[in-house]
């Protein structure tokens, strides 16, 4: 293992021609080669789940173990560098600093580095008083690349282990250097800050800090090289006895389901749920309490959609982060809403007074009274409170209407491509239900991690709003039925929301709350929430509370509770296929579930966009679970209980740590000693003939990557021979068999 790490780790340069080469291409290089060991984190406004390790994913899974302890794991390493991470954090706080600081830094505008360098003189912590430090940090170059360069040379870092050098500084401290990467490559451009930012620029201000306060960095190579990493071994035989055990479970499981396609008759209403393992033991409650047929599709139901919600003051992707939005979609507000818009300007006006630096004190005097009262009853009575809230809310609000401009033939594809990805063409129900999922909880900074991954951290109510109206849409059926899509006249297109907090699930058809059919589905998505409830509330508490539904509403509104919900939690595959080989089987929460028929999809097209794309989100959710696990310290962010928000952007630990950037111990571990998820690498299992998988793999450079370098196990449940195979690292497959 260690001499594949070196391997790894010789500079690229070692392979460049023997040519003079322009220094200001390889330092150039060499920023970008260090910054692909950082995974992008994204802020609390829309946590997104990804994989911390995705910069290691061209090499084997077991290469970027070894690697990945040298980096993030390395305690000498973190030892010497405290009092450079001490240093950048607090400058990091303030620059990226998002409303939480009652005065901006100045010059923000002008980037980190040239903001740093105009206030740096200022900071006697990191010039240390010294005249020839003050004098040196004043003659630095305007150009970070240059200012990295000469570091470099002060520091008397070789050549060849420059690369090293720079990916330790980033490595060191992770988290600031994960929302950078989110900042620089990932934001969307609606989101981009109004100063700018570079990655050149937060590396030059590290290795200044550590020209500063440790001279003799260049030791920290030899710690990276030394680092006894044996124990991963420990770590991958862990991981694989999990797999064999939960692969060997399954795969009986599904070996009597390959060839299970009987049909029901036509249901009394479909619903079509997210794919997020939470929709799967709701969609077993559904399907017991009636002639329901559910299906699985991504959360934003296949609209790449910007929504826009002015009276909220809100703009965000609603979308997976693979994807850039290409409609806008507004949400317009009827009359009857001008109060909310008026509370939430209200709102803004408490929060600026809040943290001015002077209107604090005499906003505690006039609120203090009634701030009082209500944070008793929060406390005392958070369901009580709740009530009231939503009722308050209820009176001055309503749901807001879509309004798009997408062109007519968009339009079409749209709900062409979501119907026969999911296999939704022929005998459509009266009521089909696009639902959408979020969560509810208070006082958690990580609320955003348990809505829809898919609709980019937020809840998918617009989404399935946007493709029921339409899926609804006379124009739209009339070109579905010319391309072979016939929806049945008397079939309704219903938008939905599942709260997988409380497991409430609301229909957006107010003006048919008086259909039978309404009624009786209202009623049974009723008893399907109590039977999940049931269920679910067995893995949060070994309370023997009587009434169970409202133990699981209480955890949702109480302000101390730092388990609301388990979110995606034990997550460990991802199946393709139709219901019906899925149907007879519990995968307890387990699955992400996306429908899908391989006899309507002859060119393999569905597929190759679901392997490519909700698969891929799917092993960033359970690579972050995975390694949350293994070490909470180096890729989890610790306990809840002892984080503080910093800048509204991330948490800390304290007031001084790195910004966490990974799962807290409660979303992965029942207590101090005891996991709830289990460490494993995804398993797919697809329901198609084996030479397509193999014709789409061949084809997609991420399929080799990630099946190929072991980061997702793949199973084939070939309808063809009625086979259950394995494909093995070097993709070929082999029939699956275990001992």
């Amino acid at each position: 293992m260690h001499a594949e790490a070196n391997t790894f780790e010789k500079n690229a340069f070692d392979s460049m021609p023997d040519k003079k080469r322009d220094e200001s291409d390889d330092i150039a290089f060499m920023i970008n080669e260090a910054w692909k060991t950082i995974s992008p984190w994204w802020p609390l406004k829309n946590l997104i789940a990804t994989n911390p390790l995705k910069g290691f994913e061209d090499l084997s899974f077991e290469q970027s173990l070894d690697l990945s302890m040298r980096y993030f794991q390395n305690r000498v390493i973190q030892k010497h560098m405290v009092n450079v991470n001490r240093e950048t954090i607090k400058w990091c706080q303030v620059f990226f600093d998002e409303g939480q600081a009652a005065i901006n830094m100045p010059g923000r505008n002008h980037g980190i580095y040239h903001a740093w360098r105009a206030l740096v003189h200022h900071d006697d912590k990191i010039h240390q008083n010294n005249s020839d430090n003050i004098e040196w940090l004043n003659n630095l170059p305007h150009c970070p690349e240059e200012v990295i360069q000469h570091c470099l040379q002060r520091l008397n870092i070789p050549l060849k282990q420059q690369k090293t050098f720079l990916s330790i500084l980033l490595t060191s401290l992770p988290g600031w250097a994960s929302y950078i990467k989110y900042k620089t490559e990932w934001a969307p451009q609606h989101l981009q800050d109004k100063h700018t930012l570079t990655n050149s620029e937060y590396v030059a201000i590290r290795i200044i800090i550590t020209c500063l306060h440790l001279p003799d960095a260049v030791k920290l190579i030899a710690a990276f090289e030394q680092m006894d990493t044996t124990n991963v071994n420990t770590t991958l035989n862990a991981i694989r006895n999990n797999e064999m055990q939960y692969e060997r479970n399954i795969a009986n499981q599904f070996s009597n389901n390959i060839t299970n396609t009987n049909k029901q008759k036509k249901p009394i209403a479909q619903l079509v749920f997210c794919i997020d393992v939470r929709s799967e033991p709701f969609r077993r409650a559904i399907e017991a309490q009636g002639d329901y047929e559910t299906f699985g599709f991504a959360g934003f139901f296949g609209i790449p959609a910007l929504i826009e919600d002015k009276m909220r003051g809100e703009t965000y992707a609603s979308c997976p982060v693979l994807l850039k939005p290409k409609h806008t979609i507004k949400c317009r507000h009827t009359s009857k809403q001008f109060h909310a818009g008026a509370s939430m300007l209200l709102k803004k006006i408490y929060r600026r007074l809040k943290y001015n630096v002077v209107t604090p004190f005499a906003l505690a005097e006039a609120m203090g009274p009634f701030s009082g009262l209500w944070m008793a009853a929060r406390m005392l009575l958070p369901s009580a409170s709740k009530y009231i809230y939503s009722a308050l809310n209820h009176m001055t609000s309503h749901d807001p209407l879509i309004e798009h401009t997408i062109p007519l033939e968009s339009q079409i594809e749209y709900a062409e491509s979501a119907l026969r990805t999911m296999g939704l063409t022929l005998h459509f129900a009266p009521i089909v239900v696009l639902c959408g999922h979020g969560s509810s909880s208070e006082n958690n900074a990580y609320a955003t991690a348990l809505d829809c991954g898919a609709c980019g951290g937020h809840d998918g109510a617009a989404n399935a709003k946007l493709l029921a109206q339409l899926l609804n849409n006379p124009l739209v059926k009339n070109g579905l039925k010319k391309k072979g899509v016939s929806i049945s006249d008397d079939t309704t297109f219903i938008a939905a929301l599942h709260n997988t907090t409380t497991d409430q699930v609301t229909l957006y058809c107010e003006e048919e709350k008086n259909n039978t059919l309404i009624k009786k589905l209202n009623a049974d998505l009723k008893k399907a929430q109590e039977a999940n409830c049931k269920a679910r509330l067995l893995t949060l508490t070994s309370s023997n509370h009587a009434n169970k539904l409202k133990m699981i509403k209480q955890r949702s509104c109480d302000w101390s509770e730092t388990r609301p919900e388990w979110g995606l939690a034990r997550n460990a595959a991802f199946i393709v296929g139709p219901r019906d080989i899925s149907k007879e089987i519990n995968l307890d929460g387990r699955a992400f579930l996306h429908s899908y028929c391989w006899e309507q999809d002859k060119d393999g097209s569905a597929l190759r966009a679901i392997l490519t794309a909700p698969m891929v989100v799917a092993q960033w959710i359970n690579a972050q679970y995975l390694f949350s696990t293994l070490d909470n310290i180096a890729y989890g962010s610790g306990s809840k209980i002892t984080q503080n928000i910093t800048g509204e952007i991330g948490v800390m630990q304290g007031n001084a740590s790195d910004l966490m950037h990974g799962l807290p111990l409660q979303s992965i571990a029942i207590n101090d000693h005891t996991t709830h998820h289990q460490a494993l690498r995804l398993l797919t299992m697809v329901h198609a003939k084996k030479a397509l998988l193999d014709n789409i793999i061949q084809q997609e450079e991420v399929l080799k990557k990630l099946f190929g370098n072991g980061w997702v196990n793949l199973m084939c449940l070939d309808p063809e021979d009625k086979t259950l195979y394995k494909l093995q690292r070097n993709l070929s497959w082999s029939v699956a068999k275990w001992h």
